[in-house]
């Protein structure tokens, strides 16, 4: 590790990789600095009895020859190592509801999506195509996402004024279509008074242009980007958490190791979580409204997540997501579930390897979990680079939680503890420990379509040379913090040279050669 470099980049989740390639393409000198293990953030893996599981990326969306996330990533050069399963194109996503034996597909393509869906809806087909329209026209309001030059979140107010559920309940008397078209909000943890239509519509688009595993979890994102990285001359370090940073004059100059070692930057870029961003600057640093409005900016809910290694051939390999509800009519309101009543809704999604063939290997659960269960267990910290024990209390909380989630699995699965060779539990502090989100956050911060400014975070700071990035900029998921990354960089280099360049670079070889 050098004393000084051209840009320093404080956490390494997807956001922070895509802005240090970029800035390494651009000639800077590179430092990516991670407390963890493992690059990555949110595509971290982790392996039991030598069966790989996802931390948080269990589909992809957008991958297809032409689409936005197969463009940035052509551009970062990462498509052609990145070995990929296409999902089930007549239903990668399954919504299923208690007490109904029907089954409901998302499928790949709007044509086929509307084809599907009408087969369970026939005198459905007119709000169908309204609705597929309508995901199409928010998003093309969105530059970024269409790889266009212009403002992350459009010029159109009334992207901002409409919740999902509104829009959805406007289009349809039909309550079983109405739950259908919002199954899959544990994609985006959707509140029926708060969550904007289009966090909805840039969530779901993607996936319905295209759906992916990465085979072999989606740690392989992070090797790839890792690697273009130190061929650009980029550097990259684990086990190397910053612990304080030094501001003068408001202008960053080093950022402090835990083993003491200081670095020194020109420009900063942060992609932890903005409010221990903040707390380690200093508030006294920014205005006390900005840091206010940051410190008290409301947490998307966190989950628990149950992921089972299955025993040899007896379970067969899924090739789509399963959504769930106990009850249709509180898709939206799953996340305010009572004690009696969790878990109201879950997913289940499965792990692809590179020769996968008719048997499963392993099966991931994830339902809601609000962080106050954890609450009496948050003075403890527990990864894979700093070891600790919770204590016995917090072993028989997951042991109790994760019997009455099996228990709901079988009614939809119901041989699967036959299957079962292994179970492990991940609680909220498992995701605030291993990704940093603040009280294990599923998503970053709400958007609430009642106060639309409150969750804006601009890349630039007061801090001249600390920018930020992740999905608290802009959107989670994939395609949202590889946006954050390019926004973050337009600010830099300029948001029309960079999406020039993005959208040019192989216009420009073709050109050179």
């Amino acid at each position: 590790m050098k004393k000084q470099y051209d840009v320093v980049i404080i956490g390494s989740g997807m956001g922070g990789l895509v802005a240090a390639n970029i800035m390494a393409c651009e000639g800077r000198s590179v430092c990516v600095l991670e407390k963890n293990n493992q690059f990555g953030g949110n595509l971290q893996t982790f392996v039991r009895e030598r069966t790989i599981f996802d931390t948080g990326v269990h589909y992809i969306g957008g991958l297809s020859k032409g689409q936005n996330l197969n463009r940035y990533f052509d551009y970062l050069g990462i498509l052609d190592g990145l070995p990929l399963k296409k999902m089930n194109e007549d239903g990668f996503d399954i919504i299923t509801f208690d007490n109904d034996d029907s089954t409901y597909p998302h499928a790949q393509g709007y044509d086929n999506f509307t084809a599907q869906l009408c087969k369970r809806f026939p005198q459905e087909k007119e709000a169908i195509e309204t609705y597929c329209r309508k995901l199409q026209e928010i998003c093309n309001k969105f530059p970024l996402y269409n790889l266009e030059e212009g403002k992350p979140y459009g010029n159109d107010p009334e992207l901002f004024q409409q919740t999902a559920k509104n829009y959805i309940d406007s289009i349809t008397q039909n309550e079983k279509l109405r739950a259908v078209l919002a199954g899959s909000n544990l994609l985006y943890a959707g509140d029926p008074n708060k969550t904007p239509l289009y966090v909805h519509a840039l969530s779901i688009n993607s996936y319905i242009e295209s759906a992916y595993r990465c085979a072999d979890g989606g740690s392989q994102i992070t090797k790839l980007l890792i690697r273009r990285l130190r061929e650009h001359g980029g550097e990259a370090y684990k086990h190397s958490e910053v612990v304080d940073m030094t501001c003068v004059d408001r202008k960053l100059i080093s950022v402090t190791l835990k083993n003491g070692t200081e670095v020194y930057g020109d420009l900063f870029i942060s992609n932890i979580e903005p409010k221990h961003t903040l707390k380690m600057i200093g508030e006294g640093h920014f205005r006390k409204s900005y840091n206010r409005r940051i410190q008290e900016m409301e947490s998307i809910i966190s989950a628990f997540s149950i992921h089972i290694v299955l025993k040899p051939k007896t379970f067969k390999y899924l090739n789509k997501n399963y959504y769930h509800f106990k009850d249709y009519r509180r898709v939206w309101e799953a996340h305010n579930y009572t004690q009696e009543s969790w878990p109201e809704t879950y997913m289940v999604s499965m792990g692809v390897r590179k020769n996968q063939d008719e048997w499963g290997e392993q099966l991931t659960a994830i339902t809601y979990m609000r962080y106050e269960e954890v609450k009496e267990w948050e003075h403890t910290f527990n990864t894979v680079a700093l070891k600790n024990e919770r204590g016995t209390s917090y072993e028989e909380f997951k042991k109790y939680k994760t019997e009455i989630f099996l228990r709901e699995l079988e009614k939809k699965f119901p041989n699967i503890r036959d299957c079962i060779q292994s179970v492990h539990a991940s609680t909220p502090l498992s995701y605030r420990d291993y990704i940093g989100n603040h009280q294990g956050s599923m998503y970053g911060y709400v958007k609430d379509v009642n106060e639309p400014l409150k969750s804006f975070i601009s890349p630039r700071t007061k801090i001249e040379n600390l920018y930020l990035t992740g999905q608290s900029l802009n959107m989670h998921g994939i395609l949202g913090v590889t946006i954050s990354g390019v926004v973050t960089c337009s600010e830099i280099l300029g948001g029309a040279y960079l999406i020039n360049k993005i959208t040019n670079e192989k216009s420009n070889e073709k050109i050179i050669v």
